[in-house]
């Protein structure tokens, strides 16, 4: 569960921010519908994108063996684009957000998103690792959760444990380390 909320939270704001560049790069007009629609846009693509890049890819396959080296490379682009032309699609209507300009307006209002979906896809998918890495911490330090994977502390001590076991614990030395670094300390 915690893998889903922490894949989600952190796609989430990279798409709000993705979303307001569009916003503010394009006649789309997002505006404060952002929230919702980074939250609708999140959702898409974690769920129905892989869906219908395979079923796209599918399709593309059936005549692979026909195609030349950048005929595949030229395929492989067109289905990236149309992915997120149909993901900015379902984003635009189940959302606020609206496409404004007149016809030519229009027309780059629904060319140019997708293009920055793309770029915001691939640098995502760059710095995903670490943006997850750091996001699962945060969680993990809001929720009061401690794993070994955060580095952080051992558990609390039980209360029947000696004052050496939780001085142990908490510097992470034991007795004759102590000593032996306070008779070093005398030298």
């Amino acid at each position: 569960m915690k893998k889903w909320v922490v894949r989600f939270v952190s796609l989430l704001v990279f798409n709000v921010v993705v979303l307001l560049l569009i916003g503010w790069l394009t006649p789309a007009r997002v505006g404060w519908a952002a929230l919702w629609a980074g939250i609708v846009l999140t959702a898409i693509v974690i769920w129905i994108k892989p869906l219908v890049e395979k079923w796209f890819r599918s399709m593309a396959a059936k005549s692979a063996g026909r195609r030349t080296r950048a005929g595949e490379k030229l395929v492989e682009a067109l289905l990236a684009f149309a992915v997120a032309f149909l993901v900015w699609i379902g984003t635009v209507l189940l959302t606020g957000v609206s496409i404004g300009g007149g016809i030519f307006g229009a027309f780059w209002g629904y060319v140019l998103p997708p293009v920055f979906l793309l770029i915001g896809w691939a640098i995502y998918g760059a710095i995903d690792d670490k943006v997850e890495s750091q996001a699962g911490a945060l969680y993990d330090k809001a929720t009061g959760t401690r794993t070994a994977a955060t580095g952080s502390s051992a558990p609390a001590v039980p209360r029947s444990e000696s004052s050496a076991a939780r001085n142990e614990l908490n510097d992470g030395l034991t007795e004759e380390q102590r000593r032996m670094l306070d008779e070093l300390g005398k030298s």
